[in-house]
């Protein structure tokens, strides 16, 4: 079954490189992102690997704990982070998860058989500090994931979580954002005392109430 936008993100016991978890207290109070990798030793995977441990200062910044997953066993894992530390420049800084019998795989939907049945798809999961899932993303085996574009979505689900806004399209933290329908005007004049624009009475757009 899929995983679909606020379902509960389904709890696992597992190995991973740092030792036996339990995925929802690994969390604790932290938002998360579970993202999994088709195969060990495969180059597109290397770089993305070494783009998260690079980026690993951000994704702490803003309180966010990530965890990789593939189909390989621990050992397999352990020559490959070798690898990816002399590749990319950048050791693994972040668990990953050995999922050899496909358990966590098949809880998460990240099989699909028309494009492999036995290697993981390149999902993404965002999870809230409530451990509801956020978002998703699924791409291809032959196409690595925008890193900065995932720090992006955090940064609008993180927003958008704590104020009345929406985030328009292309939108960078510290950008204007839209005050969402459901709030009146009334309303908007004590949460935005900064005063919004109205383009039309549906589309407002305001400072970000954060900034």
């Amino acid at each position: 079954m899929a995983v679909r936008l606020g379902d509960e993100a389904p709890d696992f016991t597992a190995e991973t490189t740092e030792g036996a978890i339990n995925f929802h207290e690994w969390l604790g109070s932290s938002w998360g992102i579970l993202f999994s990798h088709p195969r060990d030793y495969t180059p597109v995977c290397t770089t993305e690997l070494g783009m998260t441990a690079k980026l690993k200062p951000e994704f702490d910044k803003r309180n966010v704990k990530v965890i990789g997953l593939s189909v390989d066993p621990l050992d397999s894992h352990a020559g490959w982070a070798k690898d990816i530390e002399e590749t990319q420049g950048s050791a693994v800084n972040f668990p990953m998860i050995a999922d050899p019998d496909k358990t966590v795989a098949n809880l998460y939907d990240m099989i699909h058989p028309n494009a492999s049945d036995t290697a993981t798809v390149r999902s993404v999961y965002v999870i809230g500090p409530d451990k509801k899932i956020k978002l998703t993303l699924t791409y291809p085996a032959s196409t690595g994931r925008n890193f900065l574009e995932i720090l992006r979505v955090v940064d609008s689900l993180q927003l958008t979580a704590k104020h009345s806004v929406a985030t328009p399209a292309n939108w960078q933290d510290g950008d204007d954002v839209i005050i969402v329908p459901s709030v009146s005007d009334d309303e908007a004049q004590e949460k935005f005392p900064k005063g919004w624009n109205a383009i039309k009475p549906y589309l407002r757009i305001t400072p970000q109430p954060n900034k």
